[in-house]
């Protein structure tokens, strides 16, 4: 359970209300040092809570080299740890003993984890990940970044393939609410499916 400021500092209150009743110096001194360090509490709890589910992406060779694609464009990105083929597992999966087996990573907080399966599998549009974006600038950066390399036919109504085959969909975080307004919601799908990149002062205009 992650706990807020003001539950624990709440807490705190009630807990040094008792502590005054024997000593009333816990009243005065205690407190200072107690609600400076709250923030810095929460702040290493929330780091340790473990994410749940984690995307498992699966490349031919290219997984660390896509790991530090993504991390390049992310903010508040990272490579977490490197995996390496054992003897046992390059006989098994049939990779090179020492050559990477798994990135994990991190983009926007978020972990993944890329192997390198060989050519088995590919990415299809069945699954993609969206970035939600503030505003037109976010959304031309993105756009930019994840479809250098991509197959530009496959761009349309704000979804493109990466160099990889992954697909992503570059969208405003506003176009939820957009399309779902009665009054705008069909004006704004016609706009959206005459567009790669989405358009946001366009839409807001529909």
């Amino acid at each position: 359970m992650v706990l807020s400021i003001k539950f624990v500092k709440k807490l705190v209150k009630q807990s040094l209300g008792l502590l005054a009743g024997i000593n009333p110096l816990f009243a005065v001194i205690t407190p200072l040092h107690i609600y400076k360090s709250i923030p810095s509490l929460l702040s290493n709890q929330k780091r340790n809570v473990m994410q749940k589910i984690t995307p498992f992406l699966w490349f031919n060779t290219e997984a660390e080299e896509a790991a530090n694609f993504y991390t390049s464009i992310f903010k508040n990105s990272k490579i977490l740890n490197i995996a390496r083929y054992s003897e046992a597992g390059s006989k098994a999966a049939h990779r090179p003993k020492g050559s990477v087996m798994t990135v994990a990573f991190q983009i926007e907080g978020q972990t993944f984890t890329a192997i390198n399966g060989g050519p088995v599998f590919k990415f299809t549009e069945a699954v993609s990940f969206v970035v939600n974006c503030a505003n037109q600038e976010e959304i031309n950066f993105y756009w930019e970044k994840l479809s250098e390399g991509g197959d530009p036919k496959s761009q349309q109504c704000g979804w493109l393939k990466d160099k990889y085959g992954l697909s992503w969909q570059i969208v405003p975080a506003a176009l939820g609410e957009l399309m779902s307004d009665p009054e705008k919601s069909e004006r704004v799908m016609s706009k959206v499916l005459q567009m790669k990149k989405i358009d946001l002062n366009a839409l807001q205009k529909a």
